[in-house]
């Protein structure tokens, strides 16, 4: 892998930044519209993944896979969407969707700290300062949410830690455990497995049919086209394109993202928490980038595993 920071790289992570930040909305009122969290996520995924692999076949590309590519392709598709995707959907009904945000934004803080970890090296201190200014301005975004009475279980708290970490895991497999194929055919066999995962969790729970309103399916709609179809294939490219830590910089970004299009779209307010809170994730995200390039600048050994990718 190339680990300098590319122009097509910026680019899906901006894919990335805009439209992730904007599902959050999108979830809320395919729930609101009638969808049980599991049976959303079976019908979102296995469309977006069915269509992804027909456009492949119909463009003449590999989409037969080995074994040990499908086994990688489902452990990264099943912690993307069952543990992350799927944990977030089930812990808002039982919390806010600041305190999600918050929680969910520490996936670049446990992506770090197992990269160190495989990598048998500490963070850097500017990787640290960078990633602990971005939370608390995540923090800061939250803050008014956080100040309006509402329940918050212990359950609900511990899905949400788990569901960053799991996002950081599927990211560093992801990009560490390369198949041959390509981003959209990537894309399209992770969404697909994580679709039979999410049956099986409706089946497990015992998720109601949903009766679906109009709002509901045109929400439903745009997470398959955008959220899934875009957004998703975007990540898989910026995992092949990018470092992990800058890739995982769009759990900061995103709630930053949501608050703006509530302001644009629902004409809520601006606080002064909302100005400060961007500040701070920006300077966050920009930290760990200029920590990247400065790194890349910085002669040094190539640690066991990186090299061994390099010589791939």
């Amino acid at each position: 892998m190339n680990p300098r920071i590319s122009w097509a790289g910026a680019f899906h992570l901006g894919v990335i930044y805009v439209v992730w930040g904007s599902t959050y909305l999108g979830i809320r009122v395919a729930i609101l519209g009638g969808f049980t969290p599991f049976v959303l996520g079976a019908l979102r995924v296995l469309m977006a993944g069915g269509l992804l692999l027909l456009w492949a076949a119909w463009r003449g590309r590999r989409v037969r896979i080995s074994w040990a590519e499908a086994g990688i392709l489902a452990a990264s598709g099943l912690l993307f969407w069952i543990g992350a995707n799927g944990l977030v959907m089930w812990a808002e009904q039982r919390s806010a969707s600041g305190y999600a945000a918050l929680l969910a934004a520490l996936s670049p803080v446990w992506a770090a700290i197992l990269e160190a970890a495989l990598d048998r090296r500490a963070p850097s201190r500017l990787t640290i300062l960078a990633l602990v200014t971005g939370f608390c301005g995540v923090g800061l975004l939250s803050l008014p949410q956080r100040a309006v009475p509402q329940t918050s279980d212990l359950g609900a708290t511990l899905a949400l830690l788990a569901a960053g970490a799991c996002w950081a895991a599927g990211s560093v497999l992801q990009q560490r455990r390369r198949v041959q194929v390509e981003p959209a055919v990537s894309s399209g066999y992770q969404q697909v497995f994580a679709g039979l995962g999410f049956a099986l969790m409706a089946l497990r729970f015992r998720e109601s049919p949903p009766h679906i309103t109009t709002s509901g399916w045109v929400a439903w709609g745009y997470l398959v086209v955008f959220g899934s179809l875009l957004a998703f294939t975007s990540y898989v490219q910026v995992l092949r394109l990018l470092p992990v830590s800058v890739a995982t910089t769009a759990a900061y970004v995103n709630p930053m993202v949501a608050v703006f299009l509530g302001w644009l779209v629902l004409r809520e307010g601006v606080t002064p928490w909302t100005v400060a809170g961007s500040a701070l994730v920006l300077l966050g995200v920009g930290g760990v980038f200029h920590d990247r390039a400065r790194q890349l600048g910085m002669p040094r050994a190539t640690p066991p595993l990186r090299r061994r990718e390099a010589e791939t």
